[in-house]
């Protein structure tokens, strides 16, 4: 393999791909439990991965909604259901993807982040998980855009192991019933 074309390459492109990669480690694991607040424990540090991820690959508007998410999740544990700051989430959102929003780039995390808002706030378990399974179909679309491998590959993944857990939930919550 020639090494000029990994010369080419920025540190800025392989420190994202390696924050890609260690939010997809965080989210697998989220994803993959049952439990709601392990879920939102490990979302979190996930985000703050993507964030810098996002910021290092140079799309602000979505290094922008991934931080807000941070900062969702967190007030989501102390507010959920709480219509009036769900809606201050929303406009923040909106606010921070106006810079961008004559850009395809744009307008991916933006759909992500209003989903996963709507969801976080105003939903838990199936119901919820189905949002976020949206949400991550627009992190996808939001990462290859990028460039991102770990990202996309992460948002992949993330897809996948929710509706696996979707599944689990929905045949435990048959069991139960029977």
């Amino acid at each position: 393999m020639d090494d000029a074309v990994f010369d080419d390459i920025s540190w800025a492109w392989w420190a994202g791909q390696g924050f890609g990669l260690a939010a997809l480690v965080l989210c697998v694991l989220g994803f993959a439990s049952r439990h709601d607040e392990r879920l939102f424990l490990r979302l979190l540090l996930a985000n703050v991965a993507f964030t810098l991820q996002f910021a290092l690959l140079g799309s602000w508007v979505a290094a922008g909604i991934t931080a807000l998410i941070v900062l969702r999740i967190q007030l989501v544990r102390r507010y959920k259901g709480s219509w009036l700051v769900m809606s201050g989430m929303l406009v923040a959102t909106l606010v921070v993807a106006l810079p961008g929003l004559g850009s395809l780039h744009a307008l991916w995390p933006l759909a992500a982040g209003l989903i996963g808002t709507l969801a976080m706030f105003m939903f838990e378990g199936i119901p919820m998980r189905w949002l976020l399974a949206v949400a991550a179909f627009c992190w996808v679309m939001a990462n290859l855009l990028v460039g991102s491998i770990g990202g996309t590959a992460a948002e992949i993944l993330i897809l996948v192991t929710n509706l696996v857990t979707i599944g689990r939930l929905m045949r435990a919550r048959r069991s139960r019933v029977s």
